[in-house]
């Protein structure tokens, strides 16, 4: 039973009007929901100011203080007590809210940070002297002068002091520290050609600098690969594609790495849309889609991408945060990341990252035994004693009969296909008949010949159901699937694009539908649950690939039980052929579950491997 609201008594109730205090503690719940976001706010004022070096400290994980210095544009003493109030910016008239060219638009930050914590803004304008101005709890001093060479300072204490409560939902130092840096990490992403430094000075004292960045030089892809390199590592830069495409008023540059440089978390995952660091479900989903048939489902990949078009395509008006953009058509957007990266993965061939050189690397080497003592070069044998030790080492006569008994095969080297052309070399030989030997001009390639076969049958399938189409097997009787009036028309109006992949669906009056043909590759299937897949695929991202991932899943299957199989020996021409194919064949680097299907070693990492650098 339902208790009576204490706060309803027997008379009607009163509306009032709240005073300015509450509303701005109000305003500042929307605006600042944690120390990051009050550093969010302060570092994007300062990118709007125009400024070349930005310098962030904070305390205590940005709880007891956070300080944030430009050199940009600044403010006038007159207009300082006007930057703290509501609604009051120099970034736009409000005559158009959709033509929005900076960060900040609103006019909430400062008045927010004011109201529920001790604010100090020092600033000094071209042709001005510097002002100081201090608010508490949304009360206000007089400005007064200051001594400031140039650029704003805006030091904020005892965040949510006003607000006690909201203290407890805080996290611990170090987490907030952790939401700071990725904060800044973020904003340095959209901005290379600006410098940053965040610095924690918990404790008192100059602190420790945790992140810093210095403005780069060049033209926009050198800049932006240079920040990514400082920020998400060489390692991502080195196995990451340029990505440069365009359609329909929607520009896609940055960054996206190799399905075989990929992570177990979303956790390198960064989207901008003009400049501005968005968490966009829409946006991540299609990341997923373009990746969908390179990696599996527990792989995520790491990407570095930005939209950028004209403002009145994009609404960022839709939550205070700012995190949440609403793109006029989501289509496009959404086509243009998933055909973009999937043709730059086409374009990259049999390529995979160098991080599984690496790993193979690091699992080779030798683990110490005991504490054996450095051999230095002085205590190496001589030339001549080397050779005499190699001479009594050499196998005996009957070895090569012996070793028919191992699983290891050297096979004669074909004439024909000199190694020093090709980019995946010459077979040589096969091991535990599973894995192919090639020389290459600067090293050696392992191959699995299991999982390389397996993608080049994958990608033969994938290219024959594009070219004819999937077959649909009519049901005997169609299937009658009672829908809502909404879930009927969203489902219908991708009818034609079901067709493709053989799922036949028709209006059948009211909200129904009638299912009369399903891909026959899938063999029996509930056609009810597959149309409630779909449509909850539909509500979620707006477009649905849940039956292609499904008739490809079985493709994978196909080639799978198709290919090559482990055990099998191969002959040389037979290893130079799958060479030759991975070759021509675009994502051969990683098989049908996202695994390399070849390791590549290099010359000089071999040699160090035996110490003969």
């Amino acid at each position: 039973m339902a208790q009576p609201d204490p706060n309803i008594g027997d008379f009607r109730p009163v509306i009032r009007q709240l005073d300015e205090g509450a509303i701005n503690r109000i305003a500042a719940g929307e605006v600042v929901e944690r120390p990051a976001s009050a550093v969010k706010e302060l570092v994007e004022n300062a990118i709007d100011a125009g400024s070349s070096r930005i310098s962030v400290d904070f305390a205590d994980g940005g709880k007891t203080l956070i300080q944030v210095t430009d050199d940009g544009c600044g403010i006038a003493p007159d207009d300082l007590s006007l930057a703290l109030a509501r609604h009051a910016t120099s970034k736009i008239d409000g005559s158009d809210l959709l033509n929005i060219h900076t960060f900040g638009f609103r006019g909430e930050a400062l008045a927010s940070l004011a109201a529920v914590g001790r604010l100090t803004l020092t600033s000094r304008a071209p042709g001005f002297e510097a002002a100081t101005l201090k608010a508490s709890g949304g009360r206000m001093e007089p400005v007064k002068p200051a001594a400031l060479r140039t650029g704003t300072v805006v030091e904020l204490r005892d965040l949510f002091f006003a607000t006690p409560a909201r203290l407890k939902f805080l996290r611990s130092d170090r987490a907030e520290a952790q939401a700071v840096t990725d904060v800044v990490k973020r904003l340095a992403m959209a901005e290379p050609g600006v410098s940053f430094t965040l610095r924690d000075v918990s404790g008192g004292g100059e602190g420790r600098m945790t992140f810093r960045a210095d403005a780069e030089q060049g033209d926009l892809f050198g800049a932006l690969r240079a920040r990514l390199a400082r920020i998400m590592g060489a390692e991502f830069v080195e196995n990451a594609l340029p990505i440069d495409a365009e359609r329909e008023g929607l520009r896609l540059m940055g960054f996206a790495a190799l399905p075989t440089y990929s992570r177990g978390a979303a956790v390198a995952q960064y989207l901008f849309v003009n400049g501005r660091p968005v968490r966009d479900k829409m946006l991540g989903g299609a990341l997923r889609a373009a990746y969908m048939d390179f990696l599996s489902r527990d792989r995520h990949p790491a990407a570095a991408l930005f939209i950028d078009c004209d403002p009145t395509l994009v609404d960022v008006n839709v939550h205070p945060a700012k995190t949440e953009v609403r793109f006029r058509d989501p289509g496009v957007a959404r086509g243009l990341i998933v055909s973009a990266l999937r043709h730059a993965l086409a374009e990259v061939g049999h390529r995979a990252s160098s991080t599984v050189a690496g790993a193979t690397l690091g699992a080779m080497r030798a683990e110490p035994v005991g504490e054996a003592p450095r051999v230095y070069q002085m205590d190496r044998p001589s030339l001549g004693a080397r050779g005499a030790a190699y001479s009594a080492q050499a196998p005996a006569p009957g070895f090569a009969e012996m070793a028919e008994s191992y699983s290891g095969r050297v096979v004669e080297p074909v004439e024909e296909v000199p190694a020093d052309d090709l980019p995946l070399g010459a077979a040589r030989g096969q091991v535990h008949e599973n894995y192919i030997i090639a020389q290459t001009a600067t090293g050696m390639v392992i191959v699995d010949q299991h999982a390389a076969h397996e993608r080049l049958v994958y990608e033969k399938l994938k290219r024959q159901m594009a070219e004819n189409g999937v077959a649909a097997q009519a049901l005997l009787i169609p299937e009658i699937v009672e829908l809502s009036d909404g879930d009927c028309a969203r489902i219908l109006a991708v009818a034609e694009e079901l067709a493709r992949f053989g799922l036949t669906i028709e209006p059948f009056g009211g909200g129904a539908i009638a299912v009369r043909e399903t891909p026959a590759i899938l063999g029996e299937v509930d056609a009810r649950a597959m149309i409630l897949d779909i449509l909850d695929e539909l509500a979620d991202q707006g477009e649905s690939t849940s039956l292609q991932a499904r008739v490809e899943a079985i493709l994978s299957r196909v080639a799978c039980h198709g290919s090559i199989r482990s055990g099998r020996r191969m002959r040389a021409e037979e290893m130079n052929a799958l060479l030759r194919e991975m070759e021509a064949t675009p994502h051969s680097g990683q098989c049908n579950h996202g695994r390399p299907t070849y390791v590549e070693l290099k010359l000089s990492d071999i040699e160090r491997l035996f110490g003969r650098t």
